[in-house]
This record gives structure tokens, sequence and C-alpha cells, in this order.
């Protein structure tokens, strides 16, 4: 079930017949899982595709009966093209959000806004909405570990897929841009008070590992600002990854990040937080500034309502 590299079935069976002895009747099979993070449940009982790599007639009949009662699409391969599938699928969706970073850069430059671009681009149906948005960047578990694995393995078999190392270099590089936008709307980052919403890696989970967010607070932290960040889910998994980061208070409520703030700035897509009462907290800042990494609010309503608004590749 776990993400593979490509051939380690191999290894498995080559093990079990090593200490099975001679005359072991087994099979060895492929299953990726295509969980999402925060939603294990429900891509667990209402998968869109199940994929099974096998060797054997018996084994695919096995695993058929299996996994029939989830009643979504089974696709039998062989457990090569299975074990590929999860690196391909995640490297891919990985691409495409850098894509849609890359398109920011550009919007910038020319005065474009990236959400009407990417939506007239998403709503081709060979292209798809989905992860098709910009911002600072992909984190967690999956994405980056996964890219990394499948270009490695790419190398170690003679090819050089130069596309996945672009691709973390792009979200690297949204990342960076994010940072000195905060840089250039504060001009002097030492000292200054910035409010964070949200650190987990994406709404819907408290996991915090490779979240652009927390590397985002990091950064600032080091350059001498003072944080005040909240989260609805991930407050306790954040504390123990700043552990030792100095300049950081962790706010239970959404509305304290706003107190004093030089600006305040929206790093994880939490629903909530597009619910904020804007009008009511703007008076608690020294200066009304939002920097919207996910775009997630509204940049015309936010600005009615007297804030200095910056979004990522948008005017």
């Amino acid at each position: 079930k776990s993400t593979v590299p490509v051939n380690t079935c191999d290894q498995v069976r080559a093990t079990i017949a090593k200490y099975a002895g001679r005359g072991a009747d087994f099979d060895v099979a492929s299953t990726p899982e295509f969980l999402r993070e925060g939603h294990a449940i429900e891509d667990t009982m209402k998968p869109d595709r199940i994929v099974v790599g096998v060797q054997t007639r018996r084994a695919e009949t096995i695993l058929r009966r299996l996994f029939k009662p989830f009643g979504a699409r089974i696709i039998a391969t062989d457990i090569r093209s299975a074990e590929l599938i999860k690196h391909a699928s995640n490297s891919f969706l990985a691409m495409k959000i850098s894509y849609a970073n890359a398109i920011a850069a550009i919007c910038e430059r020319v005065g474009a806004d990236v959400v009407n671009v990417t939506l007239g681009m998403g709503l081709d149906e060979r292209i798809g909405t989905q992860f098709l948005r910009a911002g600072i960047g992909y984190g967690g578990s999956c994405f980056p570990k996964d890219i990394r694995a499948f270009e490695a393995i790419s190398r170690e078999l003679g090819y050089d897929f130069a596309l996945l190392r672009e691709v973390e270099r792009l979200n690297h590089e949204a990342r960076e841009r994010f940072i000195q936008a905060v840089e250039q709307q504060l001009w002097i980052v030492k000292g200054k008070t910035v409010g964070v919403l949200g650190l987990s890696f994406k709404p819907d989970t408290d996991y915090v590992r490779e979240s652009v967010a927390i590397a985002v607070v990091r950064a600032l932290a080091s350059r001498g600002a003072k944080v005040r960040a909240h989260d609805p889910k991930a407050l306790e998994p954040a504390r123990r990854e700043l552990a030792g980061v100095r300049g950081i208070t962790f706010c239970k409520r959404a509305a304290d990040v706003f107190t004093k703030a030089d600006c305040v700035l929206l790093l994880t897509e939490w629903p909530e937080y597009a619910k904020l009462d804007l009008k009511r907290l703007k008076p608690k800042m020294a200066h009304p500034t939002i920097l919207d990494g996910r775009n997630l609010l509204d940049a015309e309503a936010v600005r009615k309502l007297g804030f200095t608004y910056r979004g990522v590749g948008r005017q």
C-alpha cells in the first residue's frame, strides 16, 4: 500500500522466497493507496479508483473480490506499473501547483489575476481546476518526498527527469517570493509584529511536516519579526515544530493575531478565515495590511474595508 520505488515487489518476492523455503506458494501484489491528509476515512471508503498490480490471475481474482464492496473502478495492471502510478500521480499534481505559481509570477508582471487565469484554464475538462491554484507552494508528507524520490529513481534508471527538479525549484521560489513580498511591505522586518493565519500544510489536518507556513514563520522570526500565529488544529504540533525559535506567540483565537499587527499573513486556506469579521478586526492592527498567500479572500471586498491587500499573482 505504501508509496515505494519501482521494483520493490521484486525485492519483497525474493526475500520471501529466500526464507519461505522451496515450494512455497505465494503472490506479491502492489495496491497503492491514494489517501489525502485529513480525508483518510472518506478516501478509504469511497476511493475514486483502486489500482492492483499483480503477476498472476489468482492474485487479481483475490484482490478484485476483496475490493469489490467499495464499488470503485478497479484497474488491474502489472506490478511495476502499479508501483509507478503513485509516484507519477503525486508528481503530476505537484506540477500543477508549481505551474500555477509560475503563471502567478507572470500575472504579477503584466497586471493580470492568476485566479481568473487558472479558472479559465481549469474549466477546460482536459486540464481541470483541482490543484491548479497559485499560492506559497505545496508541503506535507507526500508531494515533497515523492517528487524527490521519483527524480532519484529516474536518475538511477538512467533518465534525467529534469521537469521534476524544476517543479521543486518553482515550489521553493513561490515561498521565497512571498517572503520577499512581506519584506517589501514591511520595509524593515526586525521588530515588526506579523500575524499569521494557518500553520498546517493544508486545511483539515493538524499536520505540519514540511509545511510552507512553518517555513515562512521560521524565516520571518529569524529576521527579527514578532510573530503571532493561529491555526484551528495545528497549534500544538506547530509549537513542537518551532520549539526554540524565538519571537513566536501562539494564539488560541484567530482574532488575536491581529493585535498590534503591522501585517497579517494568510498561510493556510482554512474556510473559517474567509469568514473573519475584518471590519471589526481592523482597529486592532497597527497597520491594516493583509498578505494572502492562498488567495482565499475577496480582494475587492477586503480593500473596500480599508485594508492594503496583496495576494499571489493578483493586483
